[in-house]
């Protein structure tokens, strides 16, 4: 007919059966108690308001949680399976917003029959959920901001099954191996979606990014003693994912050489291999010197797939010029935009060490340098919460006689006393999808001399 906690409670529900308000509880005639007199009652208000709110306060916690954690992911993912991942979170979050409410009414009147099972419900998502973002945390065990959330709701998520066990929830559930079936179905399907979305689909999706360079028509300039030599660069992404550029560089080469009619070049062939040139036969000695450098497109560029960028520039040569072949090479770092995604307008920006108004990244001690920095977070959220935040630092250098940068993707923010953990940039470099491409092309200065 009814329940009570309470002497109180059972006035209550005896008054809604008729019964008058003055009743005595003590008067056998009336009233008899089994198994226990009407002095002892189950009702532990402070002990039971108490484990309400911590029921409460945690199935609340972890909707938030849940919430902060699949919205990006949901709203801006780039694959289907990232944001699946997302509005699953954030549906686990509402149905652990409900079961808050039904927490209310469990550990009160019970007037829902079900409320139990869908407490129960929301304490297993806990535990599924926080067990993945530890899972994911040990990986590497970084300090980050919502450790001790996920921390604190997984022991929490312990605590709240064995009260609900202790309480014997499943007794109120139709078909309790049913749905200890669907739960343990729903918690595959989180994980084997989590591990597709963040590990096998940015792995699968081919990424190709082609590089031509190559040398046009000269022309000899009707005034000044300079012969024009046209050059066409082009980046191309071939593959089936969109890319980010991190950095690039093109440099032209002018080579002298000084050539033996003695077969002397290939004698000193290990010193040719080990600078990185190659041993000629006819060839005893040769230099180069860079006569034009500098970026493709810079840093924060991005290319969809089958989209291609061109760059034509005029290499400018004296008639008289010494050099026997002139050699162009161009180089690109470029990024899965499946796998990351970055703050452009940070990365884009460009901060000269020589100045001083560039606060930390002004460096006395370091060569001249275009230092350039972005904030990157994986499109995976799950990485994101369990990682110290990663960033981009790109440093883009040189002098008359070299050219050149150097890239990372680490925790590390530039600070000229510090360096970044080599085996941290390459373990970023392999999550984020990180590529080097680069091509050459050499031509004869004889040859373009004889199609003036």
């Amino acid at each position: 007919m009814g329940s009570a906690w309470s002497p109180s409670g059972l006035r209550k529900v005896l008054r809604e059966l008729g019964c008058p308000e003055s009743i005595d509880l003590e008067d056998r005639r009336v009233i008899v108690w089994r198994e226990a007199g009407s002095e002892i009652w189950p009702d532990r208000a402070w002990r039971r308001r108490t484990a309400t709110a911590l029921m409460m306060a945690g199935l609340i916690l972890s909707m938030v949680l849940l919430t902060v954690v699949g919205t990006p992911d949901a709203m801006g993912a780039l694959t289907f399976a990232q944001r699946m991942t997302g509005f699953l979170f954030i549906l686990s979050g509402a149905v652990q917003g409900l079961a808050a409410l039904a927490a209310l009414d469990y550990e009160g009147k019970r007037q829902f029959k079900y409320s139990g099972a869908v407490v129960l419900v929301g304490a297993l998502i806990a535990l599924i959920t926080e067990s993945i973002l530890l899972f994911t945390w040990l990986q590497e065990r970084e300090p980050t901001f919502y450790f001790p959330a996920y921390l604190l709701l997984f022991a929490w998520s312990l605590w709240a099954l064995w009260r609900l066990i202790q309480g014997h929830v499943w007794r109120a559930i139709p078909h309790p191996k049913r749905f200890a079936t669907g739960v343990a179905l729903s918690g595959i399907l989180a994980s084997t979606n989590f591990a597709y979305s963040a590990v096998y689909q940015p792995t699968s999706a081919p990424f190709y990014v082609t590089l031509t360079a190559k040398f046009g028509t000269p022309h000899t300039d009707p005034t000044r003693p300079f012969i024009h030599v046209p050059m066409t660069f082009q980046v191309e992404n071939t593959g089936k994912v969109p890319a980010y550029i991190l950095v690039d560089k093109y440099l032209v080469y002018g080579r002298s050489a000084e050539y033996s009619n003695d077969d002397e070049g290939l004698r000193d062939w290990k010193n040719a291999l080990e600078g990185g040139y190659d041993a000629e036969l006819h060839v005893t000695e040769s230099g180069s010197k860079t006569i034009s450098a500098g970026q493709f497109a810079g840093p924060g560029y991005w290319l969809h797939p089958g989209e291609g960028h061109v760059k034509e520039k005029v290499i400018q040569i004296p008639r008289s010029v010494e050099y026997d072949l002139l050699e162009a090479t161009l180089a690109v770092v470029a990024m899965r935009m499946d796998r990351g995604k970055i703050d452009l307008l940070q990365l884009q920006r460009a901060h000269p060490s020589w100045q001083k108004k560039e606060g930390r990244f002004y460096c006395a001690k370091c060569s001249d340098m275009l230092i350039h920095e972005g904030k990157v977070r994986h499109n995976n959220n799950i990485i994101n919460v369990t990682r110290r935040p990663r960033y981009v630092t790109v440093l883009w250098y040189g002098n008359q006689e070299k050219f050149g940068y150097e890239y990372a993707i680490s925790s590390y923010k530039f600070n000229p006393r510090k360096r970044p953990d080599v085996g941290e940039i390459a373990r970023e470099e392999d999550r984020y999808g990180v590529e080097s491409r680069s091509t050459s092309t050499k031509v004869s200065v004889a040859a373009l001399m004889a199609s003036l």
